[in-house]
């Protein structure tokens, strides 16, 4: 007690010098952030660098070509026309000589075979001798490759740009999307731009326009609250400083280290903004209660009596909250992991800076605490009253409360079970032209995203005689079947254009030399946009297009992919690799179930044991932990009903909200204990911490709700399920915790 007396005494002399150098902090902060600030939901976020299947992927970009393609449809007048063409030829000379491109593709560029003099030759696609119906006639010829350079109705062009491989584009990535756009800004006044890079961009604009929407919202959502919610407006300064100054800090220090937000760190500023509010409502409640209760005490007493009582619980439920994000540093994504060691260094700045900035603000403040009031009160609510009743109610029907939360709890057991686990691409992406343009695109061409297989021999034979030629077919018949697969662009696609036009060189007296040789021929650099072969043709290209897709769908692809290859080649002597981003994205599930694992139950055991060195007896914690469940089955219950999978957003829901759960529970708890002194049933303790801390727990669960159904108002479907979900997941921990966690305690605490 002496010692904390001290430290008070300490800050209040040296408040001026403190409150110098949170100015002098805060404005280097704010320099760093208005600087410093960017967006980055890049691929590397998602994956360590040492992933075996991103390693893969970067590999596979550099041996096959990059799959960061934009794609650019271009409405026109006659897409086979001269003048159409030509634009297409100037683009081609535009963007090629950009350093971050590496090849472009449209029907002005397109070669299709020739055999003549006993060789493969190549012509352009397009040539402007020849007549419309002559090269609609050739176009009907090469379906997969010509529906990827023109709409059925030729009034659309499609103009492919790849891009170099992901790693030497990261630090350009902002500005890649702006120049593509100014470049066909200059040659066509209406057209449909998306892609990866395209949607990449979609993703980092909508991330910090939301975070600048979500932080002035939750401030005015926080302060209409606080003049509810405080017993005076003397100490609505108070109160916003405590968010201010930790969040300020915290940005400056991620700016300063060179780390960017992204999807999932969009959410610290409000979720910090919600816990620092919390903290001082818990502490300028108890301080007021003391200033009524202990009249004669100078300031320093009392803030000393106000310090001491808020510590304990305030301490706890930051280590429980802690310990909820911390648990998020297990997760294999690094986006996550960099979430739960900023959100926690958050946490302990709030908690450390929210004493300072309220000793230091009750030092100036001379107050009546008897006459002072809420600015705003709702006149016809009445909160002894309220509290009065649900004490009675859990009392007096103990029984029946425990029966039918019990009942939730054991249904919600059962609902996790029917969680699904499954991320929708188009769900992380907002409304808005990237998502229309996604839309129009995917409608004409079948897809957005490339998917590369790659069919290699085992002994590292060429992959060109007859027999593998026949098996090469059958595959290709097997993913032209597919429904989720569009145009497959193979050596396959070749043969039966020249097949078509040119029998005699597939007839069953040509030697397997001569068949080689000319299939070997295919591979023209001129169409280097389709990789057909490996350089020593041991292995032969599959070049998909797959649409924007949910990850269980992209599994279930990958599998029939993987089903028709077996169905169809010898494993012992063929393999097959699948590569792209949507193998890397698909992943994504089997990472997400990873997250909820360790979390939870890391959460969860380190939770019980600070409930236990709290409580210091089991029966006791236990009871307590019991209540701190329910909402987590709620969160089942309602996942399930409404069909809202666990992505990648909502992954970090359950370790996060356990903690949170657990914050009200300790606040009561501690009281209820604290009187353990006083000589009463369990029914008294608990009608006493209630009367005690109930206004509290309402008013921080009221801030909670408010700033988690701002990220609800997000227009990015993924994030505003999260938002929905912990608004809701918390306003039920507030519920359990009036009402079935003393039910619990009245009934067995003996």
């Amino acid at each position: 007690m002496n010692k904390l007396k001290a430290i008070i005494s300490t800050i209040i002399k040296f408040r001026i010098a403190i409150i110098m150098v949170l100015v002098l902090l805060m404005g280097v902060s704010a320099y760093q952030t208005i600087n410093k600030l960017s967006v980055d939901n890049s691929l590397s976020i998602w994956f360590l660098e040492d992933d075996p299947s991103y390693k893969a992927y970067i590999d596979f970009q550099e041996n096959f070509g990059s799959d960061e393609i934009f794609i650019a449809m271009l409405p026109v007048e006659n897409a086979i026309g001269e003048i159409e063409i030509n634009r297409l030829k100037k683009l081609h000379k535009t963007f090629e000589d950009l350093p971050y491109v590496k090849t472009t593709f449209s029907l002005a560029k397109a070669k299709y075979p020739i055999y003549a003099n006993s060789k493969i030759n190549f012509d352009n696609l397009y040539n402007p001798k020849r007549s419309e119906k002559g090269l609609k006639n050739l176009f009907s010829k090469l379906p997969n490759i010509t529906s990827q350079l023109v709409t059925k109705d030729y009034r659309n062009q499609f103009f492919y740009i790849q891009l170099n491989p992901t790693p030497t584009i990261e630090a350009k990535r902002q500005d890649i999307a702006g120049e593509i756009r100014t470049i066909l800004d200059k040659e066509f006044s209406n057209y449909y731009l998306t892609g990866p890079p395209v949607l990449n961009e979609a993703y980092s604009k909508g991330i910090y326009k939301e975070s600048l929407t979500f932080g002035i919202l939750t401030i005015l959502v926080i302060t209409i609250l606080l003049l509810f919610m405080l017993p005076s407006k003397r100490y609505l300064i108070i109160s916003l400083l405590s968010v201010a100054v930790p969040i300020t800090l915290l940005f400056g220090l991620i700016t300063s280290l060179g780390y960017a937000l992204n999807m999932i760190s969009m959410l610290i500023p409000t979720i910090l903004m919600v816990y620092s509010v919390s903290d001082a409502v818990h502490i300028i409640n108890i301080y007021h209660k003391e200033g009524i209760l202990n009249k004669t005490l100078n300031k320093i007493d009392l803030l000393t009596i106000a310090i001491r009582k808020s510590l304990t619980p305030c301490f706890y439920t930051t280590l429980t909250t802690f310990v909820g994000y911390f648990a998020l540093y297990l997760s294999p994504l690094p986006a996550f992991k960099n979430m739960g060691v900023f959100t926690c260094i958050g946490l302990l700045l709030s908690f450390i800076l929210v004493y300072v900035i309220t000793i230091i603000g009750f030092s100036f403040m001379t107050h009546n605490f008897e006459k002072a009031k809420p600015l705003l009160s709702l006149k016809k609510w009445n909160q002894n009253a309220f509290i009065n009743w649900i004490n009675s109610v859990t009392s007096q029907y103990k029984t029946s409360i425990i029966v039918g939360f019990s009942a939730i709890l054991l249904f919600g057991i059962y609902s996790i079970f029917q969680v699904k686990i499954d991320t929708n691409s188009r769900d992380l992406l907002a409304e808005g032209t990237a998502k229309q343009d996604l839309r129009t695109v995917e409608v004409e061409l079948g897809g957005s995203n490339r998917l590369q297989l790659n069919i290699s021999t085992v002994n590292g034979d060429v992959i060109l005689n007859r027999d593998a030629i026949k098996q090469l077919e059958d595959f290709q018949n097997r993913l032209e079947d597919n429904p989720f697969i569009a145009s497959p662009v193979s050596v396959v696609t070749i043969k039966s254009f020249l097949e078509k036009r040119t029998p005699v060189l597939f007839q069953s007296n040509i030697s397997e030399a001569k068949l080689k040789n000319t299939l070997a021929e295919v591979d023209s650099n001129d169409n280097s946009f389709f990789k057909l072969f490996s350089e020593d043709l041991s292995t032969a290209g599959f070049t998909l297009t797959l649409g924007e897709m949910k990850t269980s769908e992209l599994e279930k692809v990958l599998e029939d992919i993987q089903r028709d290859f077996e169905a169809t080649f010898n494993v012992e002597d063929y393999n097959l690799k699948i590569n792209g981003f949507a193998v890397v994205f698909a992943q994504l599930n089997n990472f997400i179930l990873e997250t909820q694992f360790k979390s939870f139950f890391a959460a969860f055991f380190v939770a019980f044991l600070c409930l236990l060195i709290f409580i210091k007896r089991l029966r006791t914690t236990l009871l307590v932990l019991i209540p701190n469940l329910l909402p987590l089955a709620m969160l089942a219950i309602f996942m399930s009903l409404l069909d809202i999978p666990l992505d990648v957003t909502t992954a970090m829901i359950t370790p996060i909200m356990l903690g949170i759960a657990m914050d009200d529970t300790i606040h009561l708890v501690h009281k209820y204990r604290r009187s353990k002194t006083i000589k009463g049933s369990p029914k008294n303790r608990m009608d006493n911490a209630m009367h005690y801390t109930g206004s509290a727990l309402i008013s921080t669960t009221i801030a909670l709700v408010g700033g988690f159904l701002i990220i609800a108002s997000s227009a990015t479907p993924s994030v505003k399920d999260f938002g929905l979900l912990c608004a809701v997941t918390v306003a039920i921990a507030l519920i359990t915790d009036i009402f079935y966690l003393p039910a619990l305690l009245k009934k067995f605490d003996k």
